[in-house]
């Protein structure tokens, strides 16, 4: 479902310049409809994250179908700027990716236990794939139909797909199994002096202050992250280079995610943690959005792409598998919603940020570079929430040394 769904983006990214053609404003109308796509989704988020809780994964399945095939077929027909707008707002944005988004990775990551990072890697990879099949179908149509008809003919297959997916998905995970009761330690024993020693009179953060950090932390990396994926094709054009070629350069980094969340995200995680993989992550995106100011070659356009992609493919996802390893299970679903929806408003900005900027300054230096300084304060959050955690992870592994 992702892989559709989360082809709405792409779909302003490619037409961009044709949209601001037909509604005047600059870049401003069409960088603004890409960040209500993610301001909106991020509400959904939240409020499908309560339902995925209560009533599992099918209401939000079904509400996403609906409303991305109907934003399709209705933006085909708008004459005004804020009719765009709301569309992307409301039916791509809050109902379409805010249910079909962060409910999907709640939602998988309660049906596995084992390789959890690589499940919920599996699934985000499909808003992935969407860049690297949808980005250069996109940029050939539009110039061949035109945009009005590329999102008709968008909600028309979303909709003939969509449904007999939501149909296909809408089980509820099976229940958690239960823990094994531990033995109590002898008096005496190894174990006992172990535990008494090491163990930790509580928490080193508070679940609290996990969850705001990482809710602080979202909105860094994914204000850095959404200046290209919004503007590149439109960067690319800038510099000389055809739309299709600027879709490429797109889709290069849609592909890079692919192969970040489908096969590095679980490597990653498996070896040394969600937290640390977080962090790896988003030092390669930073640095990768700070060099896209300085290359205008094809090939080194290219290759920041593929970099770009590789750090930005894993950060989503790698939120959700924090979330499930060091908060409540049985809040999954609304927690993770909140800390996406605060990434989401940050994408929003990002996206709205650079196509303002643009308008005022001509270049997209100014964004990008906003968008690295941005970056480096994802990094330092997360460089701290490690530090914190890290004295109760050392005592759990003590622990087990001793036990064994």
């Amino acid at each position: 479902m992702l892989f559709i769904t989360a082809a709405s983006p792409h779909l302003v990214a490619v037409s961009l310049k044709d949209i601001t053609v037909d509604f005047g404003g600059g870049r401003t109308i069409p960088s603004s409809a890409f960040a209500l796509t993610y301001i909106g989704s991020g509400i959904g988020g939240i409020l499908m994250g309560w339902v995925v809780d209560r009533y599992g994964f099918a209401i939000p399945a079904f509400v996403g179908a609906i409303m991305v095939s109907l934003g399709g077929l209705l933006t085909s027909i708008v004459d005004q700027s804020w009719q765009l707008l709301a569309i992307y707002a409301v039916m791509f944005g809050l109902s379409g990716q805010g249910a079909l988004a962060a409910p999907a990775m709640a939602n998988i990551s309660r049906w596995y236990y084992k390789k959890r990072a690589m499940a919920v890697g599996m699934v985000s990879s499909g808003q992935a794939l969407a860049g690297i099949v949808w980005l250069p179908v996109f940029g050939w149509a539009v110039d061949l139909i035109g945009w009005r008809d590329l999102y008709y003919l968008f909600g028309a297959v979303a909709l003939m797909v969509l449904m007999p997916v939501a149909w296909m998905i809408r089980h509820r995970p099976p229940a958690p199994p239960p823990p094994k009761p531990a033995a109590p330690p002898e008096p005496g024993s190894e174990l006992d002096k172990a535990a008494s020693e090491i163990l930790p009179k509580g928490p080193a953060l508070s679940i609290a202050t996990i969850q705001v950090t990482l809710t602080i932390a979202i909105l860094g990396c994914c204000l850095a992250m959404a200046m290209p994926l919004a503007h590149l094709v439109a960067l690319v054009t800038d510099v000389g280079y055809s739309r299709i070629e600027g879709a490429t350069v797109l889709s290069a980094v849609l592909f890079s995610a692919f192969i970040s969340r489908a096969v590095l995200l679980g490597l990653i995680a498996g070896k040394i943690g969600g937290l640390w993989s977080l962090l790896v992550f988003s030092g390669v995106q930073g640095a990768m959005l700070g060099l896209f100011t300085i290359v205008d070659q094809l090939w080194t356009l290219y290759a920041c792409a593929i970099l770009f992609g590789l750090g930005y493919g894993g950060i989503f996802p790698i939120y959700a598998v924090a979330v499930r390893d060091h908060l409540p299970h049985h809040q999954t679903g609304w927690r993770t919603g909140v800390i996406f929806s605060s990434g989401a408003v940050a994408m929003g900005a990002g996206g709205w940020l650079g196509g303002y900027m643009f308008d005022a300054t001509g270049s997209y230096d100014a964004p990008f570079l906003i968008g690295v300084a941005a970056n480096a304060f994802n990094v330092v959050l997360v460089i701290w929430l490690i530090a914190m955690l890290k004295p109760l992870t050392q005592r759990k592994i003590s622990l087990s040394a001793a036990a064994g």
